[in-house]
C-alpha cells in the first residue's frame, strides 16, 4: 500500500507517516458524509450556528499546538501560524453570526398579477474540497465553515505534506461536537480522487492550487456536469504610481511578497513602478529586503522561514534562474545560503519583461519582480498584462483616483489601496482569468453549493 510520509522543510527530518486509502475506502468516507448530510440537512440555519462557535473556540484553545504543527510540516512562522488559527476562529464566527440571514428565504412576486415567490437556498449534499499545503487550517476551515451552514457535507483531501493538520483539524471539530461523518479527511492519490469527482453522490468540487492542476479538476467535474469553485493563484501585480508615498508603498510591499514566506496566492507579486518614483522606491525597498532576517520559524525573531518542501525550493530556484537567463538582474538575494533546509532568501528581480517566469508565471517564494512604467497610464496596462486576475494593490496618495482606477480598470477579483492583507470574513474572495472563479468570503460562499430554489405560490 502506497504511504505519504511529511518532512520538516527547516531540516528535513521526516515527521509521520501515513497509509493511502484505497478507492473503496475512499467511497466509504463518502457515504458516511452523506448520511450524515442528510440529517444535518433537516437543522435550521440557526441550530447549524453554534457548531460553529464551539469549533471556533476548540481552534482557539488549541492555537499553540496548531501552528507549531502547521510550522513542522510547512516551514510557516510560528506566529503566522497563531494568526490563521485566529482568522479562520473568525471566519467561523462570522459565517455563524451571518449564515442565517445571508442563506434565508427570500420573498419575491412573479407573473402579472404580483404573486407571492419564494426563493429558498438548500443545501445539495457533500461537497469534495481539495485544498493546498499553504495555509493548512485556513484553507480547509474557509470551505467547510460555508458548507456547514448551507446544509451541506465536506470530504477534504488536503495536500500530502501537510496530511497531520487536516487530521488534526477533524479531530478538533469532532470534539467540538460536529456530527462525526458530516466532515470526513481522505488520503488518496490523483486517480482516485478523479473518481471521486465522478462519484453521484459529490455535488460540487472547489479546488485552491495551480492553474495547471485547476484545468484538470475541473475538466474532470464538468464532465461530470459537478459545479466547481476554483481559486487558482496568481501574479499580482502592485501598482507604485507617481504620487505614491514611498515609505508607505516600500513597508506594505515587503510586507505583500514576504508574508508566509512567500507562499500566498494573493501576495504581492509584479512591482510596477512609474519612472517618476522608479529609483526612490527600489533603493529602500533593496534595504529593507536585504535586511530581513531568516531562520528557524519557531524563533520569534524570524522574519523568513524555509519554503515548504525541497521541490518548491528547487521550481523557485529554476524560476530565479531562468529569468536570469533572460534578462533580469539581481538586486539582493538570488544565491540559496549554505545551510540544511528548503531556505530561500529575500530576493528582488529588475528588469523583468514579459517571456520571463518572473513576468508571466506565479513565483510562490519571497522574490519581487520589478517592472519600470513610464507613467502611471502604463503602470496600469502592465499589471493586466497577465493571464491570472486574483488580487493586486494600488499605491497613491490620492484615493479616490485609486479607488477609480481599482473599480474600472484593474482586471482582478481583489485589490489593495496602500495596503496588504490576504483574507478578510467580510469581503469576498476570487478572481478572474486563469486565477479561477467562484467566491469564498463575505456573504458569497455560503451560496456558492447551494440550491436556488424557485417556488411560485398561487
Amino acid at each position: 500500500m502506497s504511504t505519504i510520509t511529511t518532512t520538516n522543510p527547516a531540516n528535513g527530518e521526516a515527521i509521520e507517516t501515513y497509509s493511502l486509502m484505497t478507492r473503496n475506502e475512499a467511497v466509504q468516507k463518502l457515504e458516511a458524509a452523506h448520511a450524515a448530510f442528510l440529517d444535518w440537512r433537516g437543522k435550521s440555519h440557526a441550530k447549524r450556528a453554534p457548531y460553529l462557535i464551539r469549533i471556533a473556540k476548540v481552534l482557539r484553545d488549541h492555537a499553540d499546538e496548531l501552528a507549531k504543527l502547521m510550522t513542522r510540516e510547512t516551514g510557516k512562522l510560528y506566529k503566522d501560524g497563531k494568526t490563521e488559527v485566529e482568522i479562520c476562529a473568525a471566519i467561523l464566527e462570522y459565517t455563524a453570526q451571518h449564515g442565517p440571514d445571508v442563506l434565508a428565504d427570500e420573498e419575491r412576486t412573479h407573473g402579472t398579477k404580483g404573486a407571492r415567490g419564494v426563493v429558498s437556498h438548500q443545501p445539495i449534499g457533500v461537497i469534495y474540497s481539495i485544498q493546498p499545503w499553504n495555509f493548512p487550517l485556513y484553507q480547509p476551515v474557509r470551505v467547510l465553515a460555508a458548507n456547514l451552514m448551507a446544509g451541506n457535507a465536506c470530504v477534504l483531501k488536503h495536500a500530502s505534506i501537510c496530511t497531520g493538520s487536516g487530521l488534526r483539524l477533524r479531530e478538533l471539530c469532532i470534539e467540538a461536537g460536529l456530527p462525526a461523518d458530516l466532515f470526513q479527511v481522505i488520503l488518496i492519490d490523483h486517480d482516485t480522487s478523479d473518481a471521486l469527482i465522478e462519484h453521484p453522490l459529490v455535488r460540487g468540487v472547489t479546488m485552491t492550487g495551480s492553474d495547471g492542476a485547476g484545468r484538470h479538476i475541473g475538466g474532470v467535474a464538468a464532465k461530470a456536469l459537478k459545479k466547481t469553485l476554483l481559486e487558482l493563484g496568481s501574479n499580482d501585480a502592485y501598482l507604485v504610481l507617481e504620487d505614491a508615498d514611498i515609505e508607505t508603498a516600500v513597508k506594505y510591499s515587503v510586507m505583500g511578497r514576504l508574508y508566509n514566506n512567500g507562499e500566498t496566492c494573493v501576495s504581492a507579486k509584479r512591482f510596477v513602478v512609474t519612472e517618476k518614483v522608479y529609483d526612490a522606491f527600489v533603493s529602500a525597498f533593496v534595504d529593507q529586503m536585504q535586511s530581513i532576517v531568516m531562520g528557524d520559524p519557531m524563533d520569534e525573531d524570524t522574519q523568513l522561514g524555509p519554503l515548504s518542501s525541497d521541490d518548491q525550493f528547487q521550481t523557485v530556484k529554476e524560476q530565479v534562474t531562468q529569468s536570469i537567463a533572460k534578462g533580469a538582474k539581481v538586486l539582493c538575494g538570488g544565491t540559496a545560503p549554505e545551510r540544511s533546509g528548503a531556505y530561500y532568501p529575500a530576493t528582488v528581480l529588475v528588469d523583468v519583461a514579459p517571456g520571463m517566469p518572473a513576468y508571466d508565471d506565479e513565483i510562490f517564494g519571497p522574490v519581487a519582480a520589478v517592472i519600470r512604467a513610464r507613467d502611471d497610464e502604463d503602470a496600469m496596462r502592465i499589471a493586466n498584462d497577465s493571464r491570472y486576475g486574483l488580487g493586486g494593490g494600488i499605491f497613491c496618495q490620492d484615493e479616490e483616483r485609486a479607488l477609480k482606477l481599482a473599480r474600472d480598470h484593474f482586471d482582478t477579483g481583489m485589490v489593495r489601496i496602500n495596503s496588504f492583507g490576504a483574507a478578510d470574513p467580510n469581503m469576498p474572495f476570487g478572481g478572474v482569468k486563469d486565477s479561477g472563479y467562484g467566491r469564498e468570503h463575505g456573504g458569497f460562499g455560503m451560496k456558492e453549493f447551494t440550491n436556488a430554489k424557485a417556488i411560485f405560490l398561487p
